[in-house]
């Protein structure tokens, strides 16, 4: 199935929708949720062939509608387009936006799980997806795509089922997530720990700790470029600074749309990422992957440097690597759309899908 532009089309209708499981649903790490509900959304028709599938995952705080947070890529007259392809996007296990989280009424207790939503992983997301898949009556995947906690998604599922997914593209991500990533995330819940509301039942708890903790975030998504390029003031003060404005505009912007427990369970989740536990190894999980693989690096990207992604395609067979310039770090695979979409059909060409 072509991966291309299409002609200008009328705008296309998005379904979102919930797909409740009602069956106890076990977690890896031995706990357990008594149902799932997994919010997702579908963009143009799936074929009769059921060939067409394109399947996106998306990251940390972002949720199941990719036309919002991936425009360029993914858009009526983009690459990713719902006249030639059946677009799904499930918003990811834990989350704030539909799918079961912290943010959901225990029926044990009657009350939001909170912090006491039970500790979950990368490969329970995959197991929510697989739900996702059977009920939707995809077969195949055509293309499965995803930038930093999506293409850790992405991985893990094309190394569990290694005949799935016919073509995938991870972006500024890696097998197993690193020391200087969790010491990240550990550094924002440290933040929001401080925030004595946290754990309370409050309808702001933790609010001003996940403000805090955003700020930290920021700094590894970007690097000291972007500051000095977009924060810098041209004249002379003692306070108020540009930068620390933008940080506290970060932060206040993240809260108004996310859950502070969610992103805890989140990135917990992320930290949790090694695609190698349970099959021997790193190595040996990627060289099970049986997918045409891109793998695209953000050359000035500090969280999940692109010796990352050199290392999954060096260990995913007939893989390519590709670099991506960005002025803004990691939040380049979101921001660079042109030069991404110019990688995967080039990729596609040559794999003769475009």
């Amino acid at each position: 199935m072509p991966l291309t532009k299409s002609a200008p089309a009328p705008p296309s209708k998005h379904k979102l929708e919930v797909f409740k499981y009602d069956h106890e649903f076990s977690l890896e790490g031995g706990g357990s949720l008594p149902g799932l509900e997994i919010a997702y959304t579908t963009y143009g028709t799936l074929s009769a062939a059921k060939d067409n599938v394109v399947w996106i995952f998306h990251a940390l705080t972002a949720n199941s509608d990719p036309f919002e947070w991936w425009p360029g890529l993914v858009g009526e007259h983009d690459l990713l387009n719902p006249s030639d392809h059946y677009i799904v996007c499930a918003n990811m296990l834990g989350s704030c936006y539909g799918t079961t989280g912290p943010d959901h009424i225990n029926p044990a207790t009657s009350e939001k799980y909170g912090h006491t939503f039970p500790t979950i992983t990368i490969k329970d997301m995959v197991k929510a997806h697989k739900l996702l898949k059977a009920h939707l009556g995809i077969e195949r995947i055509h293309f499965g795509i995803g930038g930093s906690m999506g293409g850790q998604q992405v991985l893990e599922w094309a190394a569990d089922e290694n005949d799935l997914f016919k073509n995938i593209c991870v972006i500024a991500t890696n097998a197993r997530h690193s020391a200087w990533g969790i010491a990240f995330n550990t550094a924002q819940r440290m933040a929001m720990e401080a925030d004595p509301s946290l754990f309370s039942t409050a309808e702001d708890a933790g609010h001003k700790g996940l403000k805090a903790a955003r700020a930290i975030a920021m700094l590894s998504y970007r690097n000291q470029n972007t500051y000095r390029r977009t924060q810098t003031d041209f004249e002379d003060k003692i306070d108020d600074f540009k930068a620390s404005g933008y940080q506290y505009y970060q932060g206040d912007k993240l809260v108004k749309r996310f859950s502070p427990h969610a992103y805890w369970c989140l990135s917990k989740a992320m930290d949790s990422h090694n695609v190698g536990r349970g099959r021997k190894s790193v190595r040996q999980a990627l060289k099970a992957i049986q997918s045409h693989t891109l793998v695209l690096g953000i050359r000035s990207d500090i969280l999940f440097p692109f010796a990352e992604q050199k290392f999954i395609a060096k260990n995913i067979k007939g893989a390519t690597f590709q670099m991506v310039d960005s002025l803004y770090g990691h939040d380049g695979f979101l921001i660079e759309t042109g030069a991404i979409e110019k990688h995967i059909k080039d990729f596609l060409n040559s794999n003769n899908d475009a």
